[in-house]
């Protein structure tokens, strides 16, 4: 079982910029990824200072249901 703390995004883009399927998207205070782009390449897990992004079992990267919810608060 992956279990990933939420609140940990920040909503920094790093994921976007690697990804090279555009299978992420980021909105305001929203990140979330098209499963049906993406090829599993893991960039954007590496990428992610914050290591919110993890790979399942099932082959796909996901991000948690919960962060879509969070504001977009910056320190």
């Amino acid at each position: 079982m992956i279990y990933i703390v939420p609140g940990k995004c920040d909503f920094c883009g790093c994921c976007v910029g690697v990804c090279p399927e555009d299978a992420i998207e980021l909105m305001e205070s929203k990140i979330s990824i098209i499963e049906e782009r993406c090829t599993n390449c893991k960039k954007c897990v590496w990428a992610c200072p914050w290591e919110v992004i993890e790979f399942h079992r099932d082959g796909v990267a996901h991000l948690p249901k919960e962060l879509s919810s969070l504001p977009n608060v910056r320190a």
